[in-house]
């Protein structure tokens, strides 16, 4: 729960095939602009915020529901606010791959990798605070509201935080280090749960798996981006030591055989 929740190669009309070992090679696709993602994210928190607003009103009786009673329509109503503010948190760390924040400006990248952590603690905080101090609500269906209002505002934290958040400048590193046109296979591999992006397709980080994705240098499905671009938009943000190895070594006979 607290892991970052990693984005998952879609499959759906995606190139395959079969490797030499037996896996299925799935090719990835770009995650696209940061700009939708990041509108996205707002506008599923400003939701959120509205669920709790109207959450406040209906606990304190300024609107009435007949149809159920307001304790369960209240908790209805944290359920959804729960579901945009985990929605919205889930897009904004996703933009954050696509375009992270500079560690130049510490405050914007702190505010920038923590601000699903922010928008939870005012969809729920108000509305417990404001609960307590209700005189409409009896105990029973304030302490009821508070603890689901609680237990939720933790479960949206844990999954809003960015937990392993990266910056622009790390970014750059890792595109200066592996360019497309230095990739020793003109590609880049890695797992649906790994955190390493590979240059060998045969490496034994990944050669065990049934399944692994690749993204091929200069395909459509890259939107003009770079192969650890991609790679990155899917958590792998760094490169497999024993692939570094191999190609730093593959470098080296290849500048000897020049001399």
């Amino acid at each position: 729960m607290a892991e970052q929740k990693k984005a998952t190669a879609s499959e759906s009309g995606r190139k395959k095939r079969v490797s030499e070992s037996g896996q299925t090679v799935v090719q990835a696709k770009s995650q696209g602009s940061a700009t939708g993602k990041r509108i996205g994210a707002v506008c599923l928190w400003i939701l959120a915020i509205a669920f709790e607003v109207l959450a406040i009103l209906v606990l304190t009786k300024h609107i009435e529901i007949t149809f159920m009673s307001p304790l369960v329509a209240v908790i209805i109503l944290l359920v959804l606010d729960f579901a945009c503010v985990v929605g919205g948190s889930m897009l904004w760390k996703k933009a954050n791959r696509i375009d992270p924040a500079s560690e130049k400006n510490k405050v914007k990248f702190w505010l920038w990798n923590n601000m699903g952590l922010i928008v939870t603690v005012f969809a729920f905080v108000p509305f417990i605070i404001l609960t307590l101090m209700s005189k409409e609500a009896d105990k029973k269906t304030k302490g009821i509201a508070v603890g689901a209002a609680a237990v939720l505002l933790i479960i949206a934290g844990l999954c809003s935080i960015d937990w392993n958040p990266i910056s622009a400048e790390e970014k750059a590193a890792q595109e200066g280090l592996y360019t497309d046109a230095a990739l020793p296979e003109g590609k880049v591999y890695f797992t649906q749960f790994g955190k390493k992006y590979h240059l060998y397709e045969d490496c034994s980080h990944i050669n065990k798996s049934d399944k692994i994705y690749e993204v091929v240098a200069g395909a459509e499905e890259n939107e003009g981006k770079a192969c650890v671009d991609v790679a990155i938009e899917y958590g792998c943000d760094d490169v497999c030591k024993t692939c570094a190895g191999k190609f730093e070594k593959a470098q080296g006979e290849k500048a000897a055989d020049g001399n």
